[in-house]
C-alpha cells in the first residue's frame, strides 16, 4: 500500500510515457492519494521527500534507458525510512536491461521497490505505423496503465528479476548507450536543422532535455554533439525541419502536442 502522498519523477520522449503517467496519476488521485509529477530533466534528487511514495517513469532506449535518466536515478539519496519506490517505462519491444539491474540499485540504497511495469506503446524510431495501429496501442497501453496503478493501490504489484539475464542485459545496454556519447556516433548520425525549412520557432531549443541545441535570438538552432536521441525535436518540429536519419521515410510520431511539455 502507498503512503498518501506520491511523487511521480517522469521523462518522456515524443509523449508516450507522459500519457501512462498521467492516466496513473488520475488513478492514484481518485484513490485519494496525492500525486506531484516532476519533469525528470529539470528535477534535483537531492530534493527528494523520502517520508513519500516514489515513483519512476521513462521510455526504454538502447533496452535501457537515457543516460541522464540513469543519471538522476544513480543520484538518489539513500533512505532509511522504508521509502517505497515503483516504475513503469514504455517501450516499443523489449528491454531486458532494466527492471532488474533497477531494482538492485535501488534495494541497495534502502528503497523499498513494490511495483515494476513495461508498457507497450507505438514506436518514434523506424516509425512506419498507421494512425489506426498506434491509436490501438496506445488505448490499450492505457488501460494496462490504469489496471497497473490500481495494483499498486491495492498492494498487489511486484517488481521481480531474473538475475543473470537481467544484469547482462544491462551491461550490454550500458555500453550501447555509451556509444551515443561517442564522437563517431555523434558525428555520422547527428541530428541537425535543415535551415530552408526551419522557421526559428524555438520549439526544438525549448524541448531538449539535455541542452543539446543553442538558439541565440533570430538564429537558426544549432546542435551540440551530446544528443541522446529522444527525438523530441524531430517529432515536434511543425516543419519538420529536423529529420532523423534512422526514421523509415522521414515519418514522425508523437502522442501528445509540443504543448504539453512546454507547460
Amino acid at each position: 500500500m502507498v503512503k498518501g502522498v506520491i511523487d511521480f519523477y517522469y521523462f518522456s520522449g515524443t509523449g508516450n510515457t507522459l500519457l501512462v503517467v498521467q492516466k496513473m496519476r488520475d488513478v492514484f488521485t481518485l484513490e485519494g492519494i496525492r500525486v506531484n509529477l516532476h519533469k525528470i530533466e529539470e528535477s534535483n534528487p537531492e530534493d527528494i521527500n523520502l517520508n513519500h511514495t516514489v515513483g519512476l517513469g521513462f521510455p526504454i532506449a538502447e533496452m535501457s534507458t537515457y543516460n541522464f535518466v540513469w543519471n538522476f536515478i544513480k543520484a538518489l539519496p539513500k533512505t532509511t525510512l522504508s521509502t517505497e519506490i515503483f516504475m513503469v517505462d514504455t517501450l516499443a519491444g523489449f528491454s531486458g536491461g532494466i527492471v532488474g539491474p533497477l531494482r538492485e540499485i535501488l534495494k541497495n540504497k534502502g528503497y523499498i521497490p513494490c511495483g515494476a511495469k513495461e508498457i507497450v506503446m507505438p514506436p518514434n524510431i523506424f516509425f512506419i505505423q498507421d494512425a489506426g495501429a498506434c491509436k490501438k496501442k496506445v488505448e490499450e497501453g492505457i488501460q494496462k496503465a490504469e489496471k497497473y496503478a490500481q495494483d499498486i493501490v491495492n498492494g498487489k504489484s511486484q517488481w521481480g528479476r531474473v538475475p543473470v539475464l537481467s544484469d547482462a542485459m544491462y551491461y550490454a545496454s550500458r555500453a550501447s548507450l555509451k556509444l551515443t556519447e561517442s564522437n563517431i556516433n555523434q558525428k555520422f548520425l547527428r541530428l541537425e536543422t535543415d535551415e530552408e525549412e526551419c522557421r526559428k520557432c524555438g520549439i526544438c531549443y525549448r524541448l531538449c532535455p539535455v541542452n543539446n541545441i543553442e538558439m541565440e535570438e533570430g538564429e537558426y538552432p544549432q546542435h551540440g554533439f551530446n544528443c541522446e536521441y529522444c527525438l523530441r525535436c524531430t517529432s515536434f518540429c511543425p516543419r519538420g525541419a529536423i529529420p532523423c536519419p534512422v526514421n523509415y521515410k522521414g515519418k514522425t510520431y508523437q502522442a501528445v502536442k509540443a504543448k504539453e511539455f512546454l507547460k
